[in-house]
């Protein structure tokens, strides 16, 4: 994904179309830019000041909100496996991963595969749960299940692709157009996903990440003239996104938060990551000792997309939040839909395994007993909540 395009380098290529020579513009770390080929003597200080007032956005930014939200995803599942406390928390403290790390330690792999918390816990730290997004009103949820993770290797696997995909980004737009960027697409995937997976929790950086996958895309294309080798980078990108979304339809994974973040990030590119197009300029007056300052302007094309993207992009958001906090469910409307996220095979099964328990006290103990394996086991009778007695159930339906 580094080599999407040519101005990942240490130089951008812009070529400017001139009747009489055949010039390019480089652009530096930082730096003013200057005509390809020039005279000897060096340009009056005005032409220099042109130059680099014209390329200003052009500039390469110091990425530092992009670590930060790697920071602070690391931090908050540190705080979350902080919460967890595995062994005071699990009725067998005895089966905790890495035990040795005291509160610290992980849920049984039978629980959470990933090396995380309970799923107790994620709902506690703000994990995307429809129903209480639609029937408490709780929809901070959207946002905060997005700086949520299930395990170690989740985190590691989305703030290595954060890394990767956003500091390049961040150097090239600076920090307030990729993190408006990484947010609301986070949102946009959110809000899909809760519109057609209206059971269980979801929690992860997923929707946000293919929002910066779907900005760089829309990027490229409307600032398609500017760039060299423009065919290949976007035969490469488009690869990059089907193959990410093709692993999406595997089971427990959420592809519906990737379609919804990948498609808000597609959008939103239009709409800030447009560049504007340069005319050429005359080498015979620069050297004369007298030129205008680079000419540049968005062509017709690029007001059309940016207009069209703002309208779809606000028109999408708005619709999904509405339709989402009356209940529907868009399962009901699709038949067919639900193969974005999940296709089944011979190997596994995309139907949603149901944990109900049948619960009876004996003595000062909890028979609970899994009605969909038959498997049954007593627990010590203590105050649990609904949810830890709920934990317990799918622990052992799972099992």
């Amino acid at each position: 994904m580094g080599g999407r395009r040519d101005q990942h380098g240490d130089s951008v290529e812009v070529d400017i179309d001139s009747p009489r020579d055949d010039a390019a513009v480089h652009h530096g770390r930082g730096g003013g830019s200057r005509p390809h080929s020039r005279p000897s003597s060096h340009p009056p200080p005005s032409v220099t000041r042109g130059y680099d007032r014209d390329f200003r956005l052009f500039e390469q930014w110091f990425p530092w909100l992009i670590p930060t939200f790697v920071f602070t995803n690391i931090v908050v599942f540190i705080v979350t496996m902080y919460v967890n406390d595995c062994p005071k928390n699990s009725f067998n403290s005895n089966s905790c991963v890495a035990s040795f790390l005291g509160r610290f330690s992980f849920q049984p792999l039978k629980e959470n595969p990933l090396f995380g918390p309970s799923s107790t816990t994620l709902q506690k730290m703000g994990a995307l749960e429809v129903d209480k997004v639609v029937y408490r009103h709780q929809v901070w949820r959207l946002l905060s299940c997005i700086w949520l993770h299930g395990g170690v290797i989740h985190v590691l696997a989305n703030m290595l692709s954060l890394v990767f995909i956003g500091i390049r980004l961040e150097q090239e737009f600076g920090f307030v157009r990729i993190g408006f960027l990484y947010v609301i697409s986070g949102f946009g995937g959110t809000v899909l996903s809760a519109l057609f997976i209206q059971s269980g929790i979801s929690v992860g950086a997923s929707g946000a990440l293919f929002g910066l996958l779907g900005g760089m895309l829309s990027e490229l294309l409307i600032n398609w003239t500017i760039y060299a080798n423009k065919l290949a980078a976007l035969l490469t990108l488009i690869f990059i996104v089907v193959i990410n979304l093709a692993v999406g339809v595997l089971p427990h994974v959420d592809n519906f938060a990737h379609l919804g973040g990948f498609g808000s990030g597609f959008l939103l590119g239009f709409v800030l990551l447009i560049r504007p197009q340069f005319k050429w300029i005359s080498q015979k007056q620069s050297r004369s000792g007298f030129a205008p300052s680079v000419k540049h302007k968005h062509k017709p094309y690029q007001y059309v997309l940016w207009l069209l993207s703002f309208l779809l992009l606000t028109a999408g958001l708005i619709t999904g939040l509405v339709l989402l906090l009356r209940g529907v469910n868009l399962n009901e409307h699709c038949s067919w839909c639900h193969y974005l996220s999940c296709v089944p095979t011979s190997k596994w099964s995309c139907q949603e395994q149901r944990t109900y328990c049948e619960m009876t006290q004996i003595g000062n103990q909890l028979n609970i007993t899994c009605v969909s394996n038959g498997k049954s086991d007593l627990y010590p009778l203590s105050d649990n909540s609904s949810s830890e007695t709920q934990q317990l159930c799918s622990r052992l339906c799972r099992g």
